[in-house]
């Protein structure tokens, strides 16, 4: 036990532990001098200021809904609603409405602004006119608070007053609806400034965040009263203060406390608007003895079951220390532990190996991390910058760069799926590494790779564009199996880390507007010719409707056929082929799908062939998509409908080419049988006749079209598909009862 003792590596694992006892014990001592309430109270005068800082905050918002209302009564828009039978002054209407979207524009938590004056139903708005009812039972919606109620409150003799936070049904800017918290101040007319009656919409969501509530310490709550003791804004619900005021007389000059059951009530007053704020907190933890009285007992059983273990640890740790120690040549080694050890040692210097491999394809990861991340659009922190500059001279090895962009399309998925991104990325670099100096490809996703080329002068460009035609040209030949290969070539730039960015915009640029005739296998961003004349005829579009809805699928071809065929002579954008393509299909989609058992199997076809348009490199392979998707719907309806002569087909064709000349021998062609069987069918099926039918439909789209555009009659009548405006007028007031004109003044009363 003394050898033990006496060994000075033992006592210096001995006093290393006892160090960390005493920091322990004296870490438990403050903690236990200082006590919960001690900390509590330190807690609660950092609430007090927290509290006043937020009064002071409420009181710069609300100061500023006070100037913005004086502001608003200040502009020189008067007498825009005439007295009389004279008209509204709409240059004044529009120059205030300006001058209110400007007001507002810097003001996050203000929901509106509302200028409206007595006797009219004009409401004037940040966004807008409109009438005062609508806007009140349409876009904020209330139970109490309906445009009557603030016309009401606006004639009465009033100050400045500031209404209390409640839920208003707020229209959005797609007309769908939600719930939002808002408070209005309404400007004061006893001393009137002007002829407006002004009302702010205030959020009350944003104006809390303005305010900073989250400074109030857990379990804490505020309540804002005005001067008249109504409550206008709390952060908790069902706060019953009837009980709590009749206890404090509130003093101006002084705060006010009241403690009642576990929380404690702190009254202040504003010095800006005599407003009164009450912030509730708990005043005392719970328990708090017995939680001093198991910290003592903590604390004394941490320190005894410290020291015995840091005796125990001590000498249990000696052994391996004194190991090491002959490890090191400390004393004699007995038996095999040397080769043992030894052993060990070599095992962890071929750890630390393969460590290294792993630290250098962590370190080309950061490279290529750093490489995307300077692609997007995001600014980032002078830290991060800094942090990053020191793979900069990875990059840029020469004065001048261009990016070049290098895209493979599957067109083997079999020879395809052996090939891993890891590959395909060495493959590059190989052929790369023939032709440039220090070029690293890196995947940025969707099989596409991009590489940064140096050159030392800007007249190097075209030597660039050579190489990268050559390594396009091997793909192309016997380089990458069950691929289509195609290279961008960004132009010339700087050696400037911003304009990595810029040079990646113009590789997207290039793939997206690229001319479907390209030559060569290079597409060079300097080269591109912009075109807009696209052919997308539609009368065509029309055409291809009705023979696909005949079952005529050799015309529909043609017309896909010749829609592709003239917008590649023209030489159109890539992407916009694409969207022409893109567009054909929809209206294809839209006569096939019926909501039938196979729309799933539809809605499969409809992605696949979304997938080959996106997938597509040339005219041909969008050409072949649509064309084979002409024969998929073709099939499709004819497997589903062996006969036209149904229900669905009828009622949908109708609706379609209701504005048309349907006659009854055009619709007995267009289903392949005679007009007086086809006159049966339908009264037998549908229970009334073809032409009643037919009217119905077209004065239901007529209705629309009278409540809800400003066309005139005839116009309406040529659009529903009657050939003169008699016609039309007679027909209406036949299965309508009234007049069109008539019908009109009623739907807008």
């Amino acid at each position: 036990m003394n050898r033990l003792i006496a060994n000075r590596g033992l006592l210096q694992i001995f006093f290393s532990l006892l160090l960390v006892i005493v920091i322990m014990f004296v870490s438990n001592f403050v903690v236990y001098q200082n006590s919960i309430s001690g900390i509590y109270e330190k807690v609660t005068q950092n609430n007090r200021l927290a509290v006043k800082n937020i009064i002071q905050s409420f009181d710069s918002q609300f100061a500023t809904v006070n100037n913005l209302i004086f502001a608003i009564h200040g502009l020189p828009y008067d007498n825009i609603v005439p007295r009389g039978d004279g008209d509204l002054d709409m240059a004044k209407v529009y120059m205030l409405q300006d001058s209110l979207s400007s007001l507002v524009s810097s003001i996050d938590f203000i929901e509106e602004v509302i200028v409206f004056f007595d006797g009219a139903d004009l409401a004037i708005t940040s966004k807008g006119t409109s009438d005062l009812s609508v806007l009140f039972s349409q876009k904020y919606k209330h139970s109490l608070h309906t445009a009557d109620y603030w016309k009401t409150f606006a004639r009465s003799k009033h100050t400045f007053t500031m209404f209390p936070a409640e839920q208003y049904s707020v229209a959005g800017d797609g007309s769908a609806k939600g719930s939002r918290r808002l408070m209005v101040a309404m400007d004061g007319n006893k001393v009137r400034l002007s002829d407006k009656n002004v009302m702010i919409l205030l959020d009350v969501e944003k104006l809390q965040k303005q305010v900073n509530l989250k400074a109030l310490i857990p379990g804490a709550s505020l309540i804002v009263l005005d001067a008249s003791r109504n409550i206008i804004l709390s952060t908790e619900k069902d706060w019953d203060l009837l009980e709590l005021l009749n206890d404090v007389y509130f003093d101006t000059s002084q705060e006010a406390s009241v403690t009642q059951e576990n929380f404690e009530y702190n009254f202040y007053k504003s010095d800006y608007n005599d407003f009164i704020y009450i912030d509730k907190v708990p005043y005392q933890f719970q328990n708090i003895g017995s939680v001093t009285d198991a910290s003592r007992m903590i604390m004394v059983s941490a320190i005894i079951s410290a020291i015995l273990l840091s005796a125990l640890l001590s000498v249990y740790l000696y052994r391996p220390v004194r190991d090491i120690l002959k490890l090191l040549g400390g004393s004699a080694v007995k038996g095999n532990d040397f080769r043992k050890i030894y052993s060990g040692i070599v095992k962890v210097q071929s750890e630390n190996e393969a460590l290294l491999k792993q630290m250098d394809y962590v370190d080309n990861e950061m490279r290529r991390g750093v490489f995307l991340q300077s692609l997007d659009e995001l600014s980032h922190s002078r830290e991060y910058e800094l942090q990053m500059q020191k793979y900069y001279p990875h990059f840029f090895q020469e004065r001048h760069f261009m990016m070049a962009g290098f895209h493979f399309v599957p067109i083997d998925d079999d020879e395809a799926a052996d090939w891993r991104v890891e590959d395909m990325t060495a493959w590059l670099q190989a052929e790369l590494a023939q032709r440039f100096e220090q070029t690293v490809p890196y995947h940025s996703g969707h099989m596409l790779f991009l590489a940064m080329i140096g050159m030392k002068n800007p007249a190097d460009r075209n030597a660039v564009l050579v190489g990268l035609e050559a390594v396009a040209k091997q793909a192309a030949g016997r380089g990458l199996n069950g691929f289509t290969f195609r290279t961008y070539a960004s132009r010339r730039y700087d050696s400037k880390i911003g304009n990595i960015q810029a040079s990646y915009r113009e590789i997207r640029h290039a793939m997206d507007y690229r001319n479907v005739k390209q030559a060569g296998h290079v597409i060079d961003a300097e080269c591109i010719r912009y075109v807009s004349d696209v052919y997308f005829p539609f009368e065509k579009i029309e055409k291809l409707s009705n023979f696909l809805l005949s079952g005529k699928t050799d015309e529909s071809l043609q017309i896909v056929n010749e829609m592709i065929r003239e917008n590649a002579e023209r030489n159109v954008h890539h992407h916009q082929l694409v969207h022409i393509a893109k567009s054909i299909l929809i209206h294809l989609l839209k006569q096939t799908g019926d909501g039938s058992a196979e729309s799933k199997e539809f809605g499969q076809a409809e992605r696949e062939f979304y997938r080959r348009l996106e997938m597509a490199f040339h005219d041909e392979d969008i050409r072949v998509a649509l064309s084979d998707a002409v024969h998929y719907m073709a099939e499709k309806r004819g497997h589903g409908q062996k006969s036209k002569l149904n229900p669905a087909f009828i009622s949908q064709y109708i609706e379609l080419h209701y504005m048309e000349n349907l006659y009854l021998d055009h619709m007995a062609e267009v289903l392949g049988t005679s007009p007086k069987y086809f006159s049966n069918y339908f009264k037998k099926t549908f229970g009334v006749g073809y032409v009643e039918y037919l009217n119905k439909v077209r004065l239901s789209h007529a209705r629309e079209f009278l409540k809800h555009t400003d066309l005139n009659v005839a116009e309406i009548g040529e659009k529903t598909g009657y050939m003169n405006s008699s016609t039309f007028t007679t027909t209406f007031k036949k299965y309508c009862g009234i007049s069109p004109s008539e019908y009109r003044k009623k739907a807008i009363e």
